[in-house]
């Protein structure tokens, strides 16, 4: 009694902090989103209008929009930074010249604010100065313009994103692949089972959890995507990479419409804790019951 305590004494202040910067807010936004508001119009006041925002979402062809190119980048973002973390992982296991410097290159784009990513590939794709289109231009006969190309704006902040959060998926792997026992693997070999069936009959059901988490933390990030793309395409060109987050910012901010990105605030948290949901129920749900 006295260690549970002991505990609740120690986890009050992360309670408090907690309760006054998530879920405050989060109710208020929640209040929010049954009203129409302005608060920079001439009539300032919060009108309540039930359910007509959630039901305007439906039929608002920009979210649409905007929720399918979300989900495209998110399957190729985070299906390409698992694979290629994956690998990299596998690569870092063992020992090769360089190593360490290479490791802590690899490492260098966790510790960048993601604006401060936006604002760097920008330079980079610029086409008078960037050094991407140059290269592209000078080796390959290629016209490089996110400012006019919908699919090589989409294709540079997919890249981007890869380069930015690979480095975690990496490290996790590491991690996960690390504390592994040997006596499973050395077993396996014995038997006379390649590479293939080790990594899908021992391998991937031993990292599952840790490959869970990853894709959690990758996922959520992915959808609330705003910095990079913000700095990078702004959304554009047209609404070619207006992801969920650029929406909402552009709905809140330069129109001011604050119930109505409320609403859509609310949505998005909704579905991403679905999928989270969805994904914890297929691959770690069936596990527990094969231990059950």
């Amino acid at each position: 009694m006295q260690s549970n305590k002991l505990g609740w004494i120690l986890l009050a202040p992360t309670l408090v902090i907690l309760f006054f910067f998530g879920v405050l807010p989060f109710l208020y936004v929640v209040f929010v989103s049954f009203h129409q508001w302005n608060p920079f119009a001439a009539s300032p006041e919060m009108i309540f209008n039930g359910a007509e925002n959630f039901r305007r979402i439906v039929f608002d062809e920009a979210f649409l929009n905007s929720l399918g190119v979300t989900v495209m980048f998110v399957v190729f973002a985070v299906l390409s930074e698992l694979v290629i973390g994956y690998l990299l992982a596998q690569a870092f296991m063992k020992e090769f010249p360089g190593k360490s410097i290479f490791r802590t290159i690899h490492t260098l784009p966790l510790i960048m604010a993601p604006i401060i990513v936006g604002s760097v590939w920008k330079l980079m794709t610029t086409p008078s100065i960037g050094i991407i289109p140059h290269y592209l231009d000078e080796w390959f006969g290629i016209s490089m313009n996110i400012g006019t190309s919908a699919p090589a704006a989409f294709m540079t902040i997919v890249i981007m994103d890869i380069w930015h959060w690979t480095p975690l998926v990496t490290l996790t792997l590491i991690a996960a692949l690390v504390s592994l026992p040997r006596d499973p693997f050395e077993q396996a070999q014995i038997d006379g089972a390649n590479k293939g069936q080790i990594f899908w009959h021992i391998t991937l059901p031993m990292i599952t959890p840790a490959l869970v988490a990853t894709i959690f933390i990758r996922l959520m990030d992915a959808l609330r995507t705003v910095d990079e793309v913000w700095m990078l395409t702004g959304g554009g060109p047209g609404s070619s990479t207006r992801f969920l987050g650029v929406h909402i910012f552009k709905e809140v901010f330069p129109k001011t419409n604050y119930g109505y990105g409320s609403t859509i605030s609310v949505i998005v948290l909704y579905l991403t804790i679905v999928v989270c949901w969805l994904l914890y129920v297929s691959m770690l749900a069936p596990r527990k019951n094969r231990k059950g």
